[in-house]
This record gives structure tokens, sequence and C-alpha cells, in this order.
């Protein structure tokens, strides 16, 4: 962790995210952690600031997410964003006053005293609100620096204790200069210095996995996706040959790919690389499972059987790597204390609870196009870079309902006409992600002069940066059209195909 960073708290806003994205776009390493956080464990990670995010409760609610004042005790600058704001000011003896409706949308701030975070902003300056209660009078030592129409304390400062509160969210990009509001909170009143380049990550991420692998050594589980072939190459970096690469076919990934993937990678990476064939077992252990978490635990479970069982063969072995990336961590733990789980990725949420290797995750604390840069930097060739994400549990979590055979042969074939039909088209690069799902449901339709009761495809294709929020991509209608058309034609018993048109949130990416 480099030695200048932000602690974001987190309780429990779906943009938490953005938050931490901005911080470190602006060259300032920051981890998420919950509301719940010990206040030891704060004070010994020794953050250089702390932002508060918003949050979906009331802070006037009983058991309300709270605030530790004695945060205060650390003597550095807190930013409370929306609700963070909200259960500060509550904390140190200030009023608020809830609302019989939320105000959503945007709003003009108008700057009412000077203020570190106005630096180079014109007023009124365009904001984003998302709220119920507000602050009806500010804790002692706070001052208003910031209006709307509808609230007075819009943006409040204690200018002793350099405590700030913004009911109006800078992390959304619909404030237009909250980014410059972010960056005057980091570099104006923290004073911190930009050090967090994925250059600088690599050199860490190397010497942490010299120093923590030792004279050991590590099975990488290598998919031929961008994150565990940037984990690959990392750890081949640090340790060499000590490093033993396996690539499994579990009998879900997408057409040819057990074949392609471990050619690409001994052409482009020199790799101890061993390919294993465990289709049967994985499909053996999935039959007739339909619950997606099960699914997602069974995977997990079976993927770290075989490293196991392959680290047998070579003593000095005490590792796995994974390309574990950080939204894979949010999504499987609870970050706000609830215990609300989104789903449990198979690298984290899907583990087993008793493991005879140790983990090793390099890019844990990466977000997706975090771990693109590194790729970059590492020289990795395009076709690693701008591959699409897949996820480890492969088609068995774009087959809704239980994975049988007939059903990957249907989606492998309807997949593969979305890949090419997306390349053909120049749209591949421009989104982040592009597949087929296959639906638990048939519907009538004709062919011909008969009628057919066949199997319903989806098409996602989703616009991110992250993979923390996503937005359905336009796609041109004839491109649709040909999808659509090829599908049905060319895939044997299929005769419906629709688009998801879901935003995450309130949808996930995946539909299981």
């Amino acid at each position: 962790m480099p030695r200048e960073f932000v602690l974001i708290l987190d309780y429990g806003s779906q943009v938490t995210q953005l938050i931490a994205r901005s911080v470190r776009e602006l060259g300032v390493y920051s981890e998420i952690h919950p509301w719940t956080a010990a206040f030891e464990e704060i004070q010994n990670l020794s953050p250089a600031a702390i932002i508060l995010s918003g949050g979906p409760a009331s802070a006037l609610a009983p058991g309300a997410p709270a605030f530790d004042k004695r945060l205060l005790d650390l003597s550095i600058p807190l930013l409370g964003i929306c609700y963070g704001m909200q259960v500060i000011t509550l904390a140190l003896g200030g009023e608020l006053s809830q609302s019989e409706t939320r105000e959503y949308g945007p709003a003009k701030l108008v700057f009412t005293r000077e203020c570190p975070l106005w630096k180079d902003i014109e007023s009124p300056a365009p904001v984003w609100m998302s709220h119920g209660d507000a602050v009806s009078r500010p804790a002692p030592g706070f001052e208003i620096v910031g209006s709307t129409e509808t609230i007075d304390a819009a943006a409040i400062w204690d200018r002793k204790r350099n405590i700030f509160g913004t009911q109006f969210h800078p992390e959304v990009r619909h404030t237009v200069d909250g980014r410059r509001m972010i960056a005057n909170f980091l570099f104006e009143v923290a004073g911190i210095k930009p050090s967090w380049t994925m250059a600088s990550f690599i050199n860490s991420a190397i010497e942490n996995a010299k120093a923590k692998i030792g004279d050991d050594e590590a099975i990488c589980a290598l998919s031929g996706g961008i994150d565990s072939t940037v984990t690959a190459a990392l750890l081949n970096k640090a340790i060499g040959k000590k490093l033993r690469c396996v690539f499994v076919d579990n009998g879900l990934l997408r057409l040819n790919e057990g074949l392609e993937v471990p050619r690409m990678l001994r052409e482009y990476l020199d790799l101890n690389l061993t390919v294993i064939d465990a289709s049967r077992t994985f499909l053996g252990r999935l039959e007739g499972v339909a619950d997606p978490e099960r699914k997602r635990k069974i995977i997990g479970e079976t993927f770290i059987e075989i490293f196991e069982d392959e680290a047998k063969n070579f003593p000095n072995v005490r590792y796995l790597a994974q390309g574990t990336l950080y939204p894979d961590v949010i999504e499987s733990v609870s970050r706000t204390g609830s215990g609300t789980v989104i789903k449990s990725h198979h690298n984290v949420g899907g583990l087993p609870e008793k493991m005879n290797l140790k983990l090793i995750e390099p890019l844990r604390e990466l977000f997706k196009d975090e771990v693109r840069q590194v790729a970059a930097e590492l020289g990795l060739p395009e076709s690693f870079i701008k591959r699409h994400p897949f996820p480890g549990p492969g088609l068995a979590i774009r087959i809704l309902g239980p994975v049988a055979s007939d059903k990957l042969e249907i989606l492998r074939a309807a997949d593969n006409i979305v890949r090419e039909e997306l390349r053909s088209s120049g749209q591949y690069d421009k989104i982040w992600q592009g597949f087929a799902v296959l639906l638990p449901l048939l519907t009538v339709g004709v062919m011909g002069d008969d009628r057919t009761y066949e199997h319903v495809i989806a098409l996602r294709c989703v616009d991110s940066a992250d993979a923390m929020t996503a937005d359905w991509s336009r796609l041109p209608y004839e491109l649709l059209a040909r999808i659509s058309s090829r599908v049905i034609n060319e895939v044997k018993g299929v005769n419906r195909v629709v688009y998801d048109i879901s935003s995450k949130p309130p949808a996930t990416i995946e539909w299981e």
C-alpha cells in the first residue's frame, strides 16, 4: 500500500465505488471499508484522509449506521457525502430534518462562503442530489458554505478540524465539477502527493510477491482472461519458473476455448503451463443444480480441489495465485455490515472454508480498467487487453437453471454468433461486454409452416468502466436484427432472441 492513501467508509451507497475510482484516477490510492470497521483497525492503517459515503438509511432511524467520534482524534481531514454529512452532523451535536419525499436529481449549488473545495470552480455549480433527510442546523463549529434553492446547508465546513460535508454527490458525473472538488479535498486540504500509478503498483506487486512466496512455489489458476493472465505475468516476473500455471477446461468454456486459450498463452507468455481436462467432473457435480449460488460454490470448490491435487506433484508449492479483483471482493463480501451479499464470486465467496494452499492475489485491490492499464504496462498483446470479461464459473451462470450438455451446445453456438457479429461490426472494442444467456423457458414460434416450441436466447451487451456500474449498450438496430436472425436460423433449438436493457444497478451484468 502506498504511504499516503484515502480510507472510504461505506455506509451502503450504490455509488461508493465511484468515490474510490475518482480518488484513484487522481493518482491517490484508496480503499473501501465498512462503516463498522474497528477504530483500532483504521488507526493502524494510518490514512491521510477519510471520506464517508452516502447510504440508503435515515440517520434519524433507530439503529441507523453511526459515526465513531474517535475518528476525530486522528486529526486528519474528513469529507462526509450525503448520509456521511448527516451522520457527522448528528454525532457532533447538529440537527437533521426528515422530509416526506426524497430529492433526486440536478440542483444548482451557490457558494455562500469561501471554501477550499470550491477552488477554481464557478458558482453556481451543477450538482446531483439523492437524499431524504437534510441538515437543518449544522453542528457547533461548522459553517454553511453552499446552498441550493431547497436546502440551506447543502455544504458545510469546520475550518478548525478540516471536516467537510456535502449533501450532493461529487463522485457522480452529473456533478459537473465534482472531480475538481474531490481533487481540492485531496491536494489543497489533505496535502496528499499523487503517487498511485500502475507502474508503481507493478513494482510493489512484484516485490510483495517475492517476499511472500520466498523459497516456495506457486500454482496460478490461469483461464486466459485478462485478470488471470496479468496475475501470471506479474508472478512470472517475481518468481520465474517457480510459478506453475494450470489451465482447467471445466466444460463450461465458450466455443473452442479449451484449445485456443492454451495456444495463445504459450504463444505470448513464457510460462510453465499445464492443461487439465476436468469437464466430466464439473458437469457431473453440477447435474440437476439450479440455484446460482450453489453452482458457484460447487465450481469454486472443484477448482480448488483440482489445484490442490495438482500441487501434490510439486512438493514446494504452497500458494495458489488467482486473478481476484476488487469488484469480486466487494460483491462477495458485505461491505456495510448489513450481511447483504450480491453474489458469491467463485474465487472469493465460492471458496471452501478449509484450503491446503495459501492464496496470493496481487490484483485484489484493483478495478478492471486498472488491470488493463497494468497489462499495457507489462506489454501484453491487445488480444488479451481488449478481451471481454468472462466469468470464472463460465457458461454455468449464463444457463439459467440446471446445466446440461445440450443446453451448453445451444449457448456456445449462440454466444459465438454474438461475438462474431460484434467483431465484424466494429462494436466489440467499443463496449465492455457482450454475450448470450439461455433462458429457462420455451416459447411458441413458427418456422416454415410448422409450429415450434423452443428456447429463448437473451442478448446482454453493456458499457462500463469497471463492472461496478454498467448501462446497456445502444447497439445499432441493424446489428441486433442480424444477430437475432443468425441465432434463430443457425442455432437448432432457438426460436426467439430478446435484448436485455437493464442497467447495473439495479440489475447485475451477469444474470446469475
